[in-house]
């Protein structure tokens, strides 16, 4: 008679379920993982994360750095020879600034568009559902980077301007008409720059910039298309001027002034003191109505990313 085994309990026996135990939607009973909704932090660190880690944001400011600082050193010293160049002292800056706004305008479309071309924008609409959420965490992000990296390379470029041109000396028959265009920038007949040049040649632009940029980004929500987007900022910063070289005749001589007075340009040359116009507006009146303008083109992005389909 043979004798029976022991039962192996020890492997024969279940494993213990967790204390809430298995369900008819976890049969495993495992513990669930804890899952919240996207915030605001959470769309920030994202977008932050996307736009430090792509290609095209390097190239782009760092081309503009390129740019604004290597353009406005060769002007600078291209003037220094010179007794006297007619501008105030930081106005050399303005000439690299007009070619890097470019950069961040392009920069500003591709933040949006290309997620649209490449089709990631539907993975970010699914983390985040609130698209409004996504475009404001968009704006912000690019807004702060492109002011922060526009006014680091103004400020170096103004900085180079006032290390190398700061022993300008003004004619005396010109100290006169320099005072009177130049207010307080010329003493014992040498050019200065005041508090107001050091922030009309370094924030002014670096906001203006990073304003066009915004506006850009909002073109490039509308448009979903880089190329166009692209096409359509050129023609809004580059195109009032071209009108207005052909605008010759006495009769379009208020529109020629009018285009002039209000096109992007302009408003730049005004926050470096040798605006392009006689009107009686400046940089900053130019960077409170391109703020409305900026605030209306994003308004109509908002609206319409919430109504289409990715």
């Amino acid at each position: 008679m043979s004798t029976p085994r022991p039962q192996q309990t020890e492997a024969s026996a279940p494993a213990p379920a967790p204390a809430d135990g298995p369900t008819h939607d976890n049969p495993g009973g495992l513990a669930p993982v804890p899952v919240r909704p996207a915030g605001f932090g959470d769309a920030l660190r994202s977008e932050w994360t996307k736009i430090r880690s792509v290609r095209s944001t390097l190239w782009t400011l760092g081309v503009m750095l390129i740019v604004v600082v290597g353009i406005g050193l060769l002007t600078a010293w291209g003037l220094n020879d010179s007794a006297w160049v007619g501008m105030p002292l930081l106005a050399p800056g303005l000439f690299g600034i007009m070619l890097g706004q470019v950069c961040v305008l392009t920069l500003g479309v591709l933040v949006i568009s290309s997620e649209y071309g490449t089709g990631m924008i539907r993975a970010t609409f699914t983390a985040c559902p609130r698209r409004s959420r996504v475009l404001t965490a968009k704006a912000v992000v690019f807004f702060l980077l492109s002011f922060v990296a526009t006014a680091v390379a103004c400020t170096v470029t103004a900085l180079v301007n006032w290390w190398v041109l700061g022993d300008q000396k003004v004619p005396p028959f010109l100290r006169g008409e320099a005072a009177g265009r130049f207010e307080d920038s010329v003493k014992d007949g040498r050019l200065i720059a005041t508090t107001g040049e050091w922030l009309g040649a370094t924030v002014g632009p670096a906001l203006y910039v990073a304003l066009l940029g915004l506006l850009a980004l909002a073109v490039g929500a509308l448009l979903r298309h880089s190329a166009g987007a692209v096409t359509t900022m050129l023609g809004v910063v580059l195109m009032p001027l071209l009108l207005a070289l052909f605008m010759q005749s006495a009769s379009l001589k208020p529109v020629q002034e009018k285009l002039i007075e209000y096109s992007a340009l302009n408003a730049l040359a005004s926050f470096y003191r040798i605006p392009m116009s006689d009107g009686s507006g400046n940089g900053w009146d130019m960077l409170g109505i391109l703020a409305a303008v900026t605030a209306v083109v994003l308004g109509g992005a908002y609206a319409l990313i919430a109504k289409r389909d990715v």
